[in-house]
């Protein structure tokens, strides 16, 4: 791991007093864009090209070829198995008790940080993390946030087929029966599209606060925190609100030369790190294509797409703004029958495996994470002495 230590820190000549104007040795770069944080065999994002690998293996072929079971296990051990299987298990009691006491207005994604956090309350995980920690947690998420679905609508919780898998589990205990196999293998190519993404925002904390030497529960949890935030995790469920304003693939042109002119952003466009088409949206489309309740929904989505890329280019032609997986992520999520509010927790519990892989790859590093801030306050003085 890259970083800057506390020896560095202190070992550095002290700056005059009056230096706090001076350039700074070292450049600074706001939200650490461009800084290399961190060296990872997990995940590789070229956004230049639009390709993303996992352990090596393009995102498409894990999608087309591979199970969220296969997937976790990949970036776990760096082994393709395809004998690996994830399946859902059972709530501890402790973290259902949790559950039953929230008020039915508390937000997923609390509710989910809730459970994670008395899992590990419960079970203690010790440092390092290890691959069976990861395992446990990555299984019981999906059940402990269908339960609290059902607990919120004034149903029971129900007890998870261990036949299913992950994906198709959390349907099957959010609705109380077997799900419909075409939506379980959508949900499934959901989950691994969203395993894992290089060191985004939730992954970089969950990083740093395991470099603290603390537990992987307590990574998760910042993790989810981090993923709450709307620039991170909310804009799948704000692509649906967006397209249901939009209304019809007629008024799509309108809308988007309006939106540009306010300068409001249009949700499921552009992208932090990618400048080619999102490889992510590229494998979900052929998913949501094959979902054959969602043909209208998706002919629209088509179609307000196109005329969003080609009104971007003519009134953009200097920005690179390409479609990303948020678009057609709600494609699948508005397809597989999840209320919205619940779209940005599904994507906590499909990356669950990258931040646990992330987590055991940064306990082996054993590599404190603090980096340096630049000073731009007053130059040192002294405190003023007070009258009577």
């Amino acid at each position: 791991m890259a970083t800057t230590s506390e020896e560095a820190t202190t070992s550095a000549p002290e700056a005059p007093a009056a230096s706090a104007a001076q350039k700074p040795e070292r450049p600074y770069s706001p939200g650490l864009e461009g800084v290399i944080a961190a060296e990872t065999a997990v995940g590789f994002v070229d956004g230049q090209n639009g390709r993303l690998l996992y352990r090596g293996y393009p995102i498409g072929q894990l999608v087309e070829k591979g199970t969220y079971g296969r997937v976790a296990e990949l970036l776990w051990t760096g082994e393709w198995r395809k004998s690996a299987r994830l399946a859902p298990v059972p709530v501890p009691e402790p973290v259902m008790c949790a559950l039953y006491e929230l008020p039915s207005h508390t937000h997923p994604m609390d509710a989910l940080r809730t459970a994670v956090s008395v899992w590990g309350a419960w079970r203690r995980p010790h440092w390092p993390p290890t691959v069976d920690q990861a395992r446990e947690l990555t299984a019981m998420a999906p059940s402990a946030l269908a339960a609290f679905h059902r607990l919120r609508n004034g149903l029971e919780p129900v007890p998870p087929n261990p036949k299913l898998s992950l994906a198709g589990g959390f349907l099957q205990q959010l609705n109380g029966k077997d799900p419909d196999p075409a939506a379980a293998r959508a949900l499934d190519a959901y989950f691994i599209v969203g395993a894992e993404h290089g060191l985004n925002a939730s992954t970089f904390t969950c990083r740093v606060i395991i470099s603290t030497r603390s537990d992987l529960a307590s990574a998760v949890c910042g993790a989810i925190g981090a993923l709450k935030g709307p620039l991170h995790g909310g804009a799948p469920a704000e692509v649906v609100s967006q397209l249901h304003e939009i209304g019809s693939p007629d008024r799509a042109e309108k809308w988007v030369r309006e939106a540009i002119a306010r300068g409001d952003k249009i949700m499921g466009f552009g992208h932090r790190v990618y400048r080619a088409y999102d490889p992510r949206a590229a494998a979900l489309r052929k998913v949501a294509e094959g979902m054959s309740d969602m043909a209208a929904w998706l002919d629209t989505a088509v179609k307000v797409e196109d005329v969003v890329l080609r009104v971007f280019g003519e009134l953009k032609p200097d920005r690179v703004i390409k479609t990303n997986v948020e678009y057609y992520a709600a494609a699948v999520l508005q397809g597989v029958g999840l209320p919205v509010d619940l779209f940005p927790p599904t994507f906590a519990l499909a990356r669950m495996a990258g931040w646990s892989a992330h987590a055991i790859e940064q306990a082996s590093a054993d590599k404190l994470i603090r980096p340096d801030a630049r000073y731009v306050g007053p130059a040192e003085m002294d405190v003023p002495t007070l009258g009577r």
